[in-house]
């Protein structure tokens, strides 16, 4: 043992002796404390939920005592730390017997040096931890010596000399650091803190394997090995919420343990754990009449949570308000990697959540730079609408999804991800994780190389100027890097206005070839009109081409310049062999360059009723709904148009050709529909009736990279350089969200402003000797 001490970790012996002069900790002192039993026998008393849990759990233990060599050894040793029957620890003993009389826990044979621990060396590190702490003083002096020393080889010493050791070592941060080196590693701490009474070196372990720790949360990706950092800044894992529950809940886990049976420490990434807290929750869908979901990008599902980190946060005290009312989601539906109070941690450490707030306090939408993960939302509320987009890195469980977006309204999943299946199965790779199991565009078939998902992508995407304005919310996606072997140019745009969401795809290719637009959807969808109408339960939403052309009313054959419609087939999330629809829609013809302009037409209860397209041939073509936001097309010379009219207002949405990159040195200006502006996107909104010709009669305006905005001879923007702008006025009080440069100096020519808040913080309005409002932003260092 002193060998394993000296030669793994560098404890001296010194140490060594000091180690084993310190005082000796009471077990059960990792998580079945005597203070936690002594809270949850309390509680049972009056809460019903953890009552008839804890009733089911004894029953089961009671059914397997009446059963040779059955049960589950962790509730088994709940059962005996909470009533003291020795029955229960007699088959605890037995069971965790079997675990540590095996030959090895784990090892993989076919990589090269031999891997002598994995994640099934993690799981039996942990089940015999918790089970030998629980019961350890039902064992006498003998049993409790040889079952340590036991833990230590098949399961501590395997996976610090894989993992930690300075003269064994074979993994580092670089090739496996994400889920597995933090639940191989952070389990060794737990199963170390447990056998450190009866092998004492093991506190040094322990406390070695929690110095190490911040590597793991701080490690920043590999420009050679095009690894990714492990966490965005803002928080948030890159490989999906399913993956992130489990390896920072591993930390978590011995994080707790460690203070449990050792002291409560203070570590500079606590506030990257509670904003990754943040992140489950900007990735969390709330309905009224079914379980929380969560964005399913990469390798994750529709259900996975952030429900066991976010528990384990509250029980050290890192908790926050907003945790309370995620949890009063996550309680409606067991997930199988969630600290449910069916579980014995999740009876020990439920927190009490009867006083959550009705909505969290967090910002509706969110924007995670490093990860490549956007979040548009319209409210908190249970059934509202979510927009998530993904356009970041791919490799390992990150998927070619570079521009692909998800959609959630009125309680259901609309616009969907691909998914995953078993890794096993051929297609794992030949599908799920590649470009067409994604809402992409593809160029002659091809988005992302398929050879991105093993060697990782070299130029990843990137989301950049998130608005987050009440009734206009934006996000550009910047998808050139992933799919530059045939794009050089690749801009998606989403521009959400009221009841509408524009999906506003940029592209140039290096070759003249065959566009399409790939849109994955759940349940049904029906072609009506210039529509496609798709429904799950009583949610649905339209999808309208708008740009290059429409869909056909009649039939595709007598109006070949109409947009193609076609259907391919996938397969199902989480199977195999079963097929399911998604649409394909495409230009009519072949192009290097072109403006993709897709409507999303949100469904709500004042738009369901019925109407008859009529196609050019006077037959019936279709049907679709009435009381929608009117959408019409125009354009001009070198821009497009659209304008929406809904609950009142009429918004003009201009998207201007001269700003896409053709040309050089020379500013993109334009004039539309009486606009002047070198702005790329900008709409306008003004109130039904108002004169549009009058900048002063505004409900608001936005702008996407512009530097300018005059109409007749008055100034509504200029700046300097060409900044991203929302700025919404009512009444006397002006919001403006602006970004761009470090340094912005802007001037709006908007009167008569009292109050204003510029990027949510409030100011005093400041009018220069022009009479212009003065926008200062300064990012400088």
């Amino acid at each position: 043992m002193a060998r394993l001490t000296i030669s793994l970790l560098g404890v001296c012996l010194l140490g060594f002796n000091v180690v084993q002069a310190q005082e000796k900790k009471m077990h059960p002192f990792l998580f079945y404390t005597p203070q936690r039993t002594s809270i949850l026998k309390e509680r049972i008393k009056t809460d019903t939920g953890l009552a008839n849990n804890w009733n089911a759990l004894k029953d089961r233990c009671d059914q397997w005592l009446t059963k040779p060599k059955v049960g589950d050894m962790e509730q088994l040793a709940l059962a005996y730390a909470m009533t003291g029957n020795g029955r229960y620890a007699e088959r605890a003993k037995s069971l965790l017997d079997d675990v540590v009389n095996r030959k090895e826990w784990d090892g993989m044979d076919d990589r090269e040096p031999r891997w002598n621990s994995g994640l099934g060396t993690s799981h039996s590190n942990w089940v015999t931890a918790v089970t030998y702490d629980a019961i350890y003083n039902t064992l006498s002096a003998t049993e409790k010596g040889e079952i340590a020393q036991k833990i230590v080889k098949l399961g501590i010493e395997p996976s610090i000399g894989d993992w930690l050791s300075k003269d064994k070592r074979i993994q580092s941060l670089n090739n496996m650091g994400h889920n597995w080196w933090s639940a191989i590693v952070f389990e060794a701490g737990i199963a170390s803190l447990a056998v450190m009474n009866d092998v004492p070196e093991a506190r040094e372990w322990a406390r070695s394997i929690m110095d190490d720790s911040p590597e793991w949360f701080g490690f920043s990706g590999s420009v050679l090995e095009n690894k990714p950092s492990t966490f965005d800044p803002d928080g948030g894992f890159y490989e999906s919420i399913g993956y992130a529950n489990y390896g920072v809940s591993e930390y978590l886990l011995f994080r707790l343990a460690y203070t449990n049976a050792l002291k409560p420490v203070k570590m500079p990434y606590d506030g990257l754990l509670q904003r990754t807290a943040d992140w489950f929750l900007h990735a969390g869908y709330p309905r009224s009449a079914g379980p929380l979901m969560s964005l399913n990008f990469g390798d994750s599902n529709d259900y996975a949570n952030g429900d066991k980190p976010i528990k384990l946060l509250i029980a050290l005290g890192l908790g926050k308000a907003d945790y309370s009312w995620y949890l009063s989601y996550t309680a409606k539906k067991n997930w199988r990697e969630d600290l449910n109070i069916s579980t014995p941690m999740g009876m020990l450490y439920e927190p009490d959540n009867r006083h959550a707030a009705s909505i969290p306090s967090l910002p509706t939408s969110s924007i995670y730079t490093g990860l490549g993960w956007g979040m548009l939302r319209s409210s908190w509320k249970p059934d509202a609408t979510l927009l998530g987009v993904k356009c970041g890195f791919t490799w390992n469980h990150a998927h070619a999804d570079a521009g692909s977006f998800v959609l959630y309204h009125n309680g259901q999943n609309l616009l969907i991800d691909g998914g995953d299946v078993n890794y096993a199965r051929p297609e794992y790779s030949s599908y799920f994780v590649t470009s067409r199991a994604h809402n992409v565009l593809m160029f002659n078939g091809e988005a992302q190389d398929n050879q991105d998902e093993y060697h990782a992508v070299k130029n990843s995407g990137h989301l950049y100027h998130m608005i987050d304005g009440d009734k206009l919310k934006y996000i550009m996606a910047d998808v050139t890097g992933p799919t530059s072997k045939n794009f050089l140019r690749n801009y998606r745009n989403f521009l959400w206005i009221g009841n509408v969401i524009l999906i506003i795809d940029d592209v140039k290719t290096y070759d003249i070839g065959k566009l399409d637009f790939l849109l994955h959807y759940a349940d049904t969808a029906v072609k009506r009109g210039p529509d496609l109408e798709i429904t799950r339960e009583k949610a649905g939403i339209l999808f309208r081409p708008l740009y290059p052309e429409t869909l056909p009313l009649g039939y595709p054959h007598d109006f070949p310049e109409k947009m193609k419609l076609n259907v391919d087939y996938g397969i199902k999330d989480r199977t195999f062999d079963v097929k399911i629809p998604y649409y394909v829609i495409s230009p009519p013809e072949k192009t290097d360059r072109t403006k993709f302009i897709n409507a999303i037409i949100l469904l709500n209860d004042g738009n369901q009723q019925v109407q008859t397209f009529t196609g050019s041939s006077g037959a019936n073509a279709s049907s679709g709904r009435t009381n929608i936001p009117v959408i019409e097309k125009f354009q001009g010379n070198d821009y497009l148009g659209i304008r929406i009219t809904q609950n009142g207002q009429v918004s003009e949405v201009y998207i201007n050709l001269l700003a896409d990159g053709r040309l050089m040195h020379r500013n993109s200006s334009n004039e539309i529909n009486g606009w002047e502006t070198d702005a790329y996107l900008s709409a306008v909104t003004f109130p039904v009736g108002a004169d549009r010709n009058d900048p002063t009669k505004l409900s608001s305006v936005f702008i996407s990279n512009g530097s300018y905005l005059r109409k007749g001879g008055q100034v509504l923007l200029s700046s300097l350089s060409k900044v991203f702008l929302y700025a919404d006025k009512e009444d006397n009080v002006l919001k403006v969200q602006i970004q761009g440069q470090p340094l912005i100096r802007a001037s709006l020519g908007i009167k008569g402003v009292k109050r204003i808040f510029i990027n949510d913080q409030a100011s005093t309005p400041k009018y220069d000797a022009q009479k212009f409002l003065s926008i200062t932003v300064n990012g400088l260092k």
